[in-house]
């Protein structure tokens, strides 16, 4: 049986839910329980805190789990598992702020004996130790932003994904420490067991195929048979657009092909220039 940690909340846990949907694997959660079953009986989920998830991987309580880059490194256990898939989103950085009007601008003004505070004590710490700067951890759990305005510290070490928190509450930027996406990660010794590895091997394809199917669309269309060479260079498709006869007309074919989301703003008009109609555009939940 595979053990598959999943953040319980927080901002990745929507978006992995969506994906694993879409991949196929449909998890059942009944009411707020911390354990649910999969459409694979021997795929079991358990829904814990993000920050948690990289300790009970490492730990083999969970042979996989989906959690951020930057709580694995503060976890310490980077060495520990094995990096499996990038979901790419979830960004977010690491980064050191101080108070709009104070006279700290960049990591050379942080002095010795500063008090820096942080949810993530580990990376701040281990960054100031490679500048060779002994500053003092305050380690919070939360409203770090408030930390140099009631007297606790005179930077922080916070996590953001746009800054506008940071600007909110009159802070600035000075350096960033990490980047961090969504990852799932996987246990070393669980896979090192075949059976275990097989099956994990199967969830990763399923969620890749789900991912790469996000930016792709099928565009189906009717189009003249003497544009068909013209329309081919408008969409070459993953392995070329796929023509077939029109039964009703014999000087028209119906021609399907997958092609970026992002082109189909422009694509569409040149297509119809061209004579094509009945034109659809159809969402794929995968692409093997």
């Amino acid at each position: 049986m595979i053990m598959f940690a999943l953040p319980n909340k927080g901002r990745i846990s929507e978006p992995v839910m969506k994906v694993l949907e879409k991949a196929g694997l449909k998890i059942t959660v009944q009411g707020r329980s911390l354990f649910a079953n999969t459409v694979d009986e021997d795929i079991k989920v358990m829904f814990a805190r993000a920050r948690d998830i990289p300790e009970f991987v490492a730990d083999g309580v969970a042979d996989i789990g989906v959690t951020g880059y930057d709580l694995v490194l503060e976890r310490n256990v980077e060495d520990k598992v094995e990096f499996l898939l990038d979901f790419g989103f979830g960004f977010a950085k690491l980064v050191l702020a101080a108070p709009e009007d104070s006279n700290i601008n960049s990591v050379d003004d942080i002095k010795d004996g500063m008090r820096v505070a942080t949810e993530f004590p580990n990376l701040t710490r281990k960054f100031f130790e490679k500048l060779n700067k002994k500053v003092e951890i305050i380690e919070l759990s939360g409203a770090t932003e408030i930390a140099p305005f009631i007297g606790v510290a005179d930077i922080i070490s916070d996590l953001t994904s746009t800054g506008t928190t940071l600007k909110l509450n009159r802070l600035k930027v000075i350096e960033e420490i990490v980047s961090s996406t969504t990852r799932l990660i996987a246990n070393k010794n669980s896979l090192k067991d075949k059976e275990k590895r097989d099956k994990i091997n199967k969830i990763v394809l399923a969620i890749k195929s789900a991912l790469f199917a996000e930016t792709k669309r099928l565009i189906m269309m009717n189009a003249p048979k003497d544009k068909v060479e013209e329309i081919k260079k408008l969409i070459p498709g993953m392995s070329g657009p796929t023509v077939a006869k029109v039964l009703s007309d014999d000087n028209m074919v119906a021609i399907h092909a997958v092609v970026n989301e992002d082109e189909i703003f422009n694509l569409v008009p040149k297509l119809n220039a061209l004579g094509a109609r009945d034109i659809l555009i159809v969402p794929i939940e995968r692409i093997l």
